[in-house]
């Protein structure tokens, strides 16, 4: 049973006020914070391939900068990327067919490129449940209340606190089964996906959950740059 890492890396960082480089390449204590994402994937034996899915224009960045802090980077291969997350995933698996070839049992454990703080323990249990059951999604059980507001000005729902999660990634499926099931879409249904598990999610498919961290953040602000350095001088365990 083959499985392969697919780091999403299509982020251009207009939330964190920079234009010139995207988020996934900004510098966390003196490295690219996309090296640690893809450090934690390249050492898992259990991953044949780690694949990196960025926009055209930086893929030859990402390959140097690979090149200059992952020495040993021959299971490490950087391709382009989709216009949506969602097709980069498709790239991805495209990629592995042509490649590899597809099977069934083909997994693939999906990530954010700017969640560095993924733990092996959280990666173990993605692979484990995709070769299980086909699907999982990486969460942790909503601490704050959450407030549904449909006009975005007044409440319109308050929902159970105790049934509500929040989303993080990995995201991991076997590959055919997330293809055929995204291939089969409306384009209507198509465009009200906010993530891959929802591509499944809407057809019935069960997709387990898998227990996340709190630490293990989507770096998407200034603020969260912060709090990143604050992890990484605390030697919080990833």
């Amino acid at each position: 049973m083959n499985t392969y890492g697919l780091i999403l890396a299509g982020g251009v960082g207009t939330r964190m006020g920079n234009i010139e480089k995207p988020k996934q390449f900004m510098e966390l204590m003196g490295r690219p914070i996309i090296i640690y994402t893809i450090e934690k994937f390249a050492v898992n034996p259990e991953l044949d391939k780690v694949i990196v899915l960025t926009p055209r224009q930086w893929i030859k960045h990402t390959e140097d900068i690979v090149a200059k802090n992952i020495p040993e980077n021959d299971r490490v291969v950087v391709i382009e990327g989709g216009s949506t997350r969602n097709e980069t995933i498709m790239n991805g698996i495209a990629y592995i067919e042509k490649n590899f070839g597809l099977d069934d049992d083909t997994v693939i454990v999906t990530h954010d490129a700017v969640r560095p703080f993924v733990t092996h323990r959280i990666l173990e249990e993605n692979i484990r449940l995709a070769k299980e059951y086909g699907a999982c999604d990486t969460v942790i059980a909503a601490t704050d209340t959450i407030v549904e507001s449909k006009n975005h000005t007044v409440i319109s729902d308050i929902p159970d606190r105790s049934v509500m999660y929040q989303g993080q990634t990995p995201q991991s499926f076997k590959a055919k089964l997330l293809r055929a099931t995204y291939e089969g879409l409306s384009e209507d249904e198509k465009n009200i996906l906010t993530d891959a598990c929802k591509i499944l999610a809407m057809k019935g498919v069960p997709v387990r959950l898998v227990e996340g961290e709190v630490h293990n953040i989507k770096i998407t602000y200034p603020y969260d740059l912060r709090v990143a350095e604050s992890i990484l001088g605390g030697n919080t365990a990833c």
